[in-house]
């Protein structure tokens, strides 16, 4: 990679499993950095399951330094109290690099899927497949680290528009 590559950690949240993937990139070529997935105590109370959640993200920050951060939105399920505990495992997640000075990005899973397959309602097997396909070197063994490495590749097409689109509105406030 060049000097002007960025390293990107993404995360596919989850309580029970939260997924985290890390790539470089330069604008035109995307590296394989290194993948994982943490698991809180299952048998805690969520309070100390949030707390090792945030501690487990914040340490895989430290070690890999990445640039920026992006973290996959919550969709609803059927559940309303499995919503409510994945958005408060997804504040846990989003808190720990943005304390550690990280910009932090979010996408749906439809765009993410999109950005990735090139179709929004892509299947987990779909995802897989073309993140072995796009990052030949990756090395994962479930489909939530497949899934935060495919956010970390969002984040990486779509940060220049966002870039952009910063820059755009700024320059519209100051006038």
């Amino acid at each position: 990679m060049t000097a002007r590559a960025i390293r990107i950690i993404g995360f596919d949240p989850g309580l029970r499993r939260t997924g985290w993937g890390i790539v470089e990139s330069d604008g035109v070529r995307l590296v394989y950095v290194a993948s994982g997935v943490i698991t809180p105590p299952k048998d805690d109370d969520l309070a100390y399951r949030l707390s090792a959640l945030f501690d487990a993200v914040t340490s895989v920050i430290q070690s890999f330094s990445p640039s920026e951060a992006a973290v996959e939105e919550t969709f609803v399920n059927e559940n309303p109290r499995s919503t409510l505990k994945l958005g408060q495992a997804r504040g846990a997640i989003l808190l720990a690099p943005a304390r550690l000075g990280l910009r932090v990005a979010e996408y749906t899973p439809n765009l993410i899927k999109k950005s990735v397959t090139g179709t929004g309602h892509a299947e987990k097997q779909q995802i897989q497949a073309m993140i072995s396909f796009l990052l030949p070197k990756a090395t994962f063994d479930s489909a939530d680290e497949a899934d935060a490495l495919a956010i970390a590749i969002t984040h990486a097409h779509h940060r220049s528009s966002r870039q952009r689109l910063a820059t755009v509105a700024a320059k519209v406030a100051g006038t």
